[in-house]
């Protein structure tokens, strides 16, 4: 039996939003629930233009954290098992010059657009934008230098939706080819019960397009421990969005049922990632969007699982988002290793990515990802912790 430990919270009260809908089986939290202590800053390196970069470090309900203000990293995301034994369930690297240098997007905000744009263009208007190109013919998480490599203005809060961090950067217009100026909000918040929750917020000058995700690689048995095949992982979605050689949606909304995609009922990675499923042979593993069965909502709803069956650990998710991106870490090759001084080898973590569908600019039956002046893009997804 599950001993749970924290459920889908209340909002940071910049958002404006009061209430989540918990997953099933959970019930809402205390809106009263203790703010916890104002977070710690502290010099992490200094960029080679001479930008100061700092990180700070949350804690709050049995959670710790700690962010940067570069790319708005979450270099280390603690939590315990069943046993209240801590560990760093995150992907990450010790120093600044590892993340300028090498890093595939550990832990960053990804902005403007997470995901793929298919040959790093879209019209709009009538008008059509060149992206920048960074990943074969297509632009990937808003191009060469997108937001997980800027460095955001940060002000810390504590108050009784939780402890947390607000981040702003304000991306001029046609930066990395995109249209408008675009301002930027994203609120981290840790509540009372341990819960990770992520506000985001854009206005924009001129119409153009938003799609902002979080990139954070999670192994729940802890960071250097090995792959994350034995993972149990469920999702409420009954189709994905398959991708053509270069891993660009085809505009299909395909049926899960029947095929390695189908997570409805929850499974371990493990069991269909090597099938010869020409989708899991072209992205080398699960590299795909998850269209979610409750589509567009107001607040977040119920998402996906996932637990470790070895330390207990689960994380519950719950977004306003239609889509989920999950990415089976396919293309960590061992060059890369991390605090643990262990090497990061191929599933050895995995990634979550609520956002909208990718190239939606250029497949006009997806939802919608244009954002015009006078509107408000605002997008919430909640980590939810336990251990049983």
């Amino acid at each position: 039996m599950e001993t749970s430990r924290r459920t889908v919270l209340a909002a940071a009260a910049a958002a404006g939003i009061t209430a989540v809908a918990a997953a099933p089986g959970t019930a809402y939290a205390d809106p009263s629930a203790k703010g916890g202590r104002m977070p710690v800053k502290e010099p992490f390196g200094t960029l080679a233009d001479g930008t100061r970069v700092h990180r700070w470090t949350l804690e709050n309900g049995g959670t710790r954290m700690k962010v940067l203000s570069y790319g708005g990293i979450v270099q280390s995301l603690e939590i315990p098992d069943r046993y209240g034994r801590y560990a760093n369930v995150s992907l990450g690297f010790e120093r600044l010059e590892d993340y300028v240098a090498s890093s595939p997007y550990f832990g960053a905000l990804i902005g403007r657009y997470g995901n793929r744009i298919g040959g790093s263009r879209f019209t709009l208007d009538g008008r059509e934008y060149a992206l920048s190109v960074n990943d074969g013919p297509n632009s990937l998480h808003g191009g060469a230098a997108g937001f997980d490599k800027r460095v955001w203005d940060v002000e810390p809060f504590s108050g009784p939706a939780g402890t947390g961090l607000v981040l702003r950067y304000a991306s001029a217009d046609g930066e990395m080819g995109y249209p408008g100026r675009l301002d930027v909000t994203v609120t981290y918040t840790l509540d009372g019960k341990g819960d990770w929750r992520i506000d985001y917020a854009a206005t924009t000058d001129r119409p153009t397009v938003v799609n902002l995700t979080s990139h954070t690689y999670f192994n729940l048995a802890g960071e250097g421990s090995g792959d994350v095949l034995g993972h149990e992982l469920r999702m409420a979605a009954s189709r994905y969005t398959p991708t053509d050689a270069t891993l660009i949606p085809t505009g299909q909304l395909a049926k899960v049922a029947g095929t390695p995609f189908d997570f409805r009922h929850g499974k371990p990675i493990g069991r269909d990632i090597r099938a010869a499923h020409p989708q899991l042979v072209t992205a080398k593993g699960f590299d795909h969007n998850w269209v979610l069965d409750k589509g567009i909502t107001r607040s977040p709803e119920y998402a996906a699982t996932l637990r470790d069956p070895r330390s207990g650990r689960i994380m519950r998710m719950a977004t306003t988002e239609p889509g989920l991106q999950f990415y089976s870490g396919n293309f960590l090759d061992g060059t890369l290793s991390g605090p643990s001084g262990r090497t990061y080898r191929q599933g050895d973590g995995l990634c979550l990515e609520t956002q909208h569908f990718p190239d939606s600019p250029n497949q006009p039956h997806f939802p919608s990802t244009v954002l015009r002046p006078g509107e408000t893009y605002r997008s919430v997804t909640v980590h939810s912790f336990n251990a049983g």
